[in-house]
């Protein structure tokens, strides 16, 4: 039986909308468009706040040992100037026990020195030859040539491009530490010799050392008073080295309970839109309005320290 006109119009027009709706289309038919997920993930770290925020130098001696005498130097109120490299990480907080009093550092430049040092450089070898001898390991010299041969290595093989070049001087390392300035590259004995990164390379580099006349920057290191007293240090680290901070007793009892099965789960996941509670503890954790991955922030619920991050996911 033919179709009145009217009704084909009628038809015709309900089929012109549904092309036109495109992306409607699968809600029409029950499902969804993809959503973006949210995946937070929270880790339980053991120190407080505040015993985290105390800076202690490393054991080995590289970085270690200049960092121990600048703070035998600066605390409480005294100055320790280097040549070329700062002793002592800008900005960490140090505890000066004699007073009970916090300190936190910082660099200063104060002057120009012209100075002679060591340039460490590696060059491709092709070929060993066989007049000379069996290649030094890297891995077998102590741990300050070793890192240094490392960063040059990493140079070479990157291009120069890599972020072991913010390290170097051009092509050369600059032998500036005291640790650095002890070792076999500094006193020459390596020069000319091939190494290799490690017994299995087949990439062998010859070493070359040179001594060079430069301009550095002199730094000084100073402490700068802070706190007088553990609560009032306390309060420093909680608004410098804590990004957020929640009261559990006011922490609606959704959120909470949010948390903690995160924290027991170590992440939690859902997708958009999201939930009543997820939302508000986001928003607890100041990241309710991220809308890419963010991680490395530090919580703390008056109990306990954590770290948490935020992954953002979007439908492909």
């Amino acid at each position: 039986m033919p179709i009145p006109r009217r009704r084909a119009l009628q038809l015709a027009g309900t089929a012109t909308a549904v092309a036109l709706a495109g992306c409607s289309l699968p809600d029409r038919l029950g499902s969804s468009p993809p959503a973006t997920e949210y995946t937070l993930r929270v880790d339980r770290l053991d120190e407080s706040p505040t015993a985290a925020a105390i800076y202690e130098p490393d054991d080995a001696p590289l970085f270690g040992d200049p960092a121990r005498a600048a703070i035998e130097a600066i605390l409480p109120d005294g100055r320790y100037t280097t040549v070329g490299y700062e002793p002592i990480p800008e900005d960490v907080y140090l505890r000066h026990d004699p007073t009970g009093t916090y300190q936190q550092t910082t660099n200063v430049v104060t002057g120009r020195r012209r100075i002679d040092r060591t340039f460490v450089r590696l060059s491709p070898v092709e070929d060993v030859d066989e007049d000379d001898e069996t290649p030094i390991v890297v891995d077998t010299l102590n741990r300050p040539d070793a890192r240094v041969l490392t960063i040059l290595y990493s140079n070479v093989v990157a291009g120069g491009t890599g972020g072991a070049a913010e390290l170097l001087r051009g092509d050369a390392y600059v032998l500036r530490r005291p640790a650095e300035r002890e070792g076999r590259l500094a006193s020459g004995d390596l020069d000319g010799h091939v190494v290799t990164l490690d017994a299995e390379s087949s990439r062998a580099y010859r070493v070359q050392t040179s001594t060079e006349t430069i301009h550095e920057p002199a730094i000084t290191t100073l402490a700068v008073p802070v706190a007088d007293s553990r609560a009032a240090f306390r309060q420093v680290v909680l608004e410098t080295r804590v990004d957020a901070v929640i009261d559990r007793s006011t922490l609606p009892a959704a959120a909470s309970d949010l948390l903690d099965r995160t924290v027991s789960r170590e992440e939690y996941t859902e997708k958009a839109p999201r939930s009543e509670a997820f939302e508000t503890l986001l928003s607890e954790l100041g990241i309710a309005d991220v809308e890419s991955s963010i991680n490395g922030r530090i919580l703390w619920d008056g109990r306990q320290r954590y770290r948490y991050a935020l992954y953002v996911a979007e439908p492909e």
